[in-house]
């Protein structure tokens, strides 16, 4: 039980990220965003390991490398095609073409770890993403229904399939090692980072792109939401994914905008009956989850 409840702290605090995030994508590229979020957690988790004496215990070679390059796939990748998304379809639609990285990651669980998940749990998932997806799916009111945009969803789909395939991953090495999920974390991060640094480079002098961060109160913002989404966040989904099958973890880390709904009502936004019938139908796919 304790992988299923980190995951779903993980999707609250990722909630509260995504509203920071949001505005900051207005005044930063989806790179840069992923590379200032991601250089920050950093440092934090390094500051974290040295501070606990977190041991070393199951980092080999192969450990090492996967994890890396799962962040690479997940953060640098996956992370920089969702911000992307976000930019081009908006929040709801981005998050609508995110329920697809749950059953990616259990389909590719299924196909390289073999690891099967019983009835009872593809039920609780199968609620869990459909209430999801019955809240995200709804229209905003007095929003226009605007034209597809392919390169926009394009960008959502690679996003899930590069969350998923990180996910299963890092649930390669973490199911069935010592390997502490502070490090894993760790080496996510800083194989996210190599990916991010190299695509800027590509694209130009990378000190150019970060000159919007010279602004204190957007380096405030961005710090903020690194480490509720991704120091947190990311420590929490590791937990997750040592202590859950990768399906299982990556549903219940996908419920975020559950999450964002009585954020919404405490800021004073209206609360639908569809949006919440959604997410009555999410908490018994939760439920299922965590007591299956």
């Amino acid at each position: 039980m304790g992988g299923e409840l980190a995951a779903l702290t993980a999707a609250f605090l990722w909630a509260l990220a995504t509203v920071v995030f949001g505005r900051l994508g207005k005044a930063l590229s989806p790179l840069v965003l992923n590379l200032a979020k991601g250089a920050i957690a950093l440092g934090l988790l390094s500051l974290t390991l040295v501070l606990l004496r977190q041991s070393t215990a199951g980092l080999d070679r192969q450990a090492v490398s996967i994890l890396a390059l799962s962040g690479g796939i997940g953060i640098g990748l996956g992370d920089t095609a969702y911000f992307a998304a976000i930019n081009r379809l908006g929040p709801r639609r981005a998050l609508l073409l995110e329920t697809l990285a749950p059953p990616l990651a259990a389909l590719l669980a299924l196909v390289f770890l073999q690891e099967t998940l019983s009835g009872r749990a593809w039920l609780g998932m199968g609620l869990t993403l459909a209430g999801v997806l019955w809240v995200i799916a709804e229209r905003v009111p007095g929003a226009a229904p605007g034209p597809a945009d392919y390169r926009g969803v394009l960008y959502g789909v690679l996003a899930a399939l590069g969350q998923a395939t990180g996910a299963v991953m890092s649930r390669a090495v973490l199911a069935d090692t010592e390997v502490a999920p502070l490090w894993s974390s760790l080496l996510r991060l800083v194989g996210g980072g190599i990916i991010i640094v190299g695509i800027l480079r590509w694209q130009g002098p990378v000190a150019g792109q970060l000159r919007p961060l010279r602004s204190p109160r957007l380096l405030a913002g961005v710090a903020l939401a690194a480490a509720l989404g991704t120091y947190l966040a990311i420590y929490l989904q590791q937990i997750a994914l040592k202590f859950a099958a990768a399906g299982v973890a990556q549903a219940l880390t996908s419920t975020s905008p559950l999450f964002v709904l009585p954020l919404a009502a405490a800021l004073g936004d209206r609360v639908s009956l569809r949006a919440v019938v959604g997410a009555i139908v999410a908490l018994v796919g939760i439920g299922i989850l965590v007591n299956g």
